[in-house]
């Protein structure tokens, strides 16, 4: 049998990441790397993540997505681009009349239905028409602020609320994630950021508050969230972003969803460079309301960075195996790591 295929298109912190776990992973190869930036383009990715190429088939990355992907040259991309549904879709389509099954790590492709619903029938549409998967997945959303609750529902007879915290490191992310937290900027600047609609803070709470949603069949009448700066009193340097004393090192977002004027859902999420400089704990908390009550803690946090790679790899099977169409991370089987062969996981024949 021969062994899974994956391109991917981005190879930023997250595409990268996920590279380097795939070049751990047995059963699974990479076939293409698509990304436009300079300083990666016509490099080998073994060079780009200074790892040993071992018996592994070299990989230049690519400027153009065609030649690193063409039509039926994977079994699935994984891209990771973007963090809106209306930036990515072109990007989608093309994979999708690729004949390729997709991974996305755009935040709002988590349940694309909450804010684009039109965008979200199309790609439906097509997965269907090219007879392939479309998925957008990663820690949160996709998982610690949504279907993690929505799990810890299946042992509730009666859910009355869901409250869902998480408070963690914005550090392992890269220059994109920075500039849509604000990071770096002074007060004035953030408030005007947020006025103007080029802040976007956490992306996902709509579609978190969506997926529960429609897991427990509530129906939600209004969604609200709102965004505050974190300001920092000591300077603070991650990887990909900086903030000085008396500057933003992070936003925390809280969000509601409700019905008949009470909150059914509760959103809370301050999210940070450096968390610790500042005397932050990171963390992930559950509450859930009802019969019997549940309280689920984790600390510290689960890593994002990490995490976001990890779901992004251990769904590929998942969404190889799955029916044409777009999914959500309610239409699938649980993740799960795959530590033996990912070939084991595929269904028989799809391989042949």
């Amino acid at each position: 049998m021969r062994k899974v295929r994956v391109a991917l298109w981005g190879f930023g912190a997250m595409g990268g990441g996920v590279a380097e776990a795939l070049l751990q992973k047995r059963g699974v190869e990479i076939t293409g790397v698509c990304d436009l930036h300079p300083a990666r383009a016509g490099k080998s990715v073994f060079a780009l993540l200074d790892v040993p190429r071992g018996d592994h088939a070299d990989v230049i990355v690519s400027d153009d997505i065609d030649a690193a992907l063409p039509d039926g040259g994977a079994d699935v991309c994984i891209v990771a681009t973007d963090s809106f549904t209306k930036d990515v879709f072109p990007k989608l389509m093309r994979v999708l009349q690729k004949h390729v099954n997709v991974i996305c790590t755009a935040e709002e492709m988590s349940f694309p239905a909450a804010k684009e619903p039109e965008l979200a029938e199309k790609l439906d549409r097509a997965a269907r028409d090219n007879g392939v998967t479309v998925l957008g997945t990663g820690i949160n959303p996709g998982l610690m602020m949504d279907l993690l609750a929505i799990c810890l529902t299946g042992c509730m007879t009666d859910v009355k609320k869901v409250t869902c915290k998480r408070v963690n490191s914005l550090s392992p992310f890269g220059p994109a994630v920075m500039r849509e937290q604000g990071v770096g900027l002074s007060e004035a600047e953030f408030e005007k950021g947020v006025q103007n609609g080029t802040l976007a803070g956490h992306v996902g709470f709509a579609e978190s508050v969506g997926m529960i949603a429609r897991a427990l069949g509530w129906e939600i009448e209004h969604f609200e969230q709102q965004m505050q700066p974190i300001v920092t009193e000591v300077g603070r340097r991650s990887p990909y972003g900086f903030a000085a004393k008396g500057h933003v090192a992070g936003v925390n977002m809280t969000g509601q969803g409700s019905r008949d004027g009470e909150t059914l859902i509760d959103m809370i999420h301050p999210q940070q460079i450096e968390p610790e400089q500042g005397g932050v704990h990171t963390g992930d908390f559950i509450t859930l309301e009802g019969s019997p009550p549940v309280h689920m803690a984790i600390q510290p946090e689960v890593d994002g960075g990490v995490g976001t790679i990890a779901m992004c790899v251990n769904m590929i099977p998942q969404v190889i195996n799955a029916r044409p169409g777009l999914k959500t991370m309610i239409d699938l089987p649980v993740p799960h790591a795959i530590m033996g062969d990912m070939r084991d996981q595929i269904e028989a024949g799809i391989l042949d």
